[in-house]
């Protein structure tokens, strides 16, 4: 664990004791794929990256786990390591605080798991917006577990459909993968009635999505 020592861990919330423990975890879960030092990278750059847009520090322990977890997944999924059936979405926006997060997660609800999607922010906010998690729980749509999340190259990487929301040219582009751009009005600050309105028109093109990916919706 020797890349701890050598970059030091200044603001460290946690012990850096866990983050080695984590690495440890994942080295043995990714074992054969990624090599110790990267799976000890990626557990540094999401805790230290989580580290400046977590509102609520209790939770990034969990949050780190989660986000280096899904980041070693989505790059074992790009080099073919791990094998997948279903095609993969990635929704981006600034934020990931609300356009993103509902997109990604009315992917999952609407196509029965069927499509996995994962959502991301250019300029991640600390939490998301309350009201974007209320209007998703009428839906029977939990997000109260979900947080902002950095874009990274990964993630991109493992996508097959990429769509952005207002996140302008922040998102890198690779050949071979499809991208679309939703104009959807960002929900930061709308009353909830307009909050709802934006989640419908994600609905309907979230629809739309999974009938192009020959998926057909809940």
């Amino acid at each position: 664990m020797e890349i701890f020592e050598r970059r030091g861990m200044p603001g460290l919330a946690y012990p850096e004791a866990y983050l080695k423990r984590l690495a440890a975890e994942l080295s043995e879960k990714f074992a054969g794929i990624f090599s110790a030092e990267t799976v000890e990278r990626y557990v540094l750059e999401s805790y230290t990256g989580l580290l400046r847009t977590s509102k609520i520090k209790a939770h990034l322990a969990s949050q780190t786990t989660r986000f280096a977890t899904d980041r070693l997944t989505a790059l074992a999924q790009a080099k073919g390591a791990i094998e997948r059936d279903e095609p993969e979405v990635l929704f981006v926006c600034e934020q990931n605080a609300g356009r993103s997060q509902m997109a990604a997660a009315l992917t999952i609800h609407l196509s029965g798991g069927r499509v996995r999607a994962r959502s991301a922010g250019s300029m991640p906010a600390h939490e998301l917006n309350p009201a974007v998690v209320t209007v998703m729980a009428e839906l029977g749509v939990d997000l109260r577990s979900e947080f902002p999340k950095p874009l990274t190259d990964d993630v991109v990487q493992a996508a097959d459909v990429v769509v952005t929301m207002g996140c302008g040219d922040a998102c890198p582009v690779y050949s071979g993968k499809r991208y679309q751009d939703w104009e959807l009005e960002d929900p930061a600050e709308l009353p909830l009635e307009d909050v709802r309105r934006v989640r419908d028109e994600i609905t309907a093109r979230v629809r739309e999505l999974l009938g192009d990916l020959d998926v057909v919706p809940a």
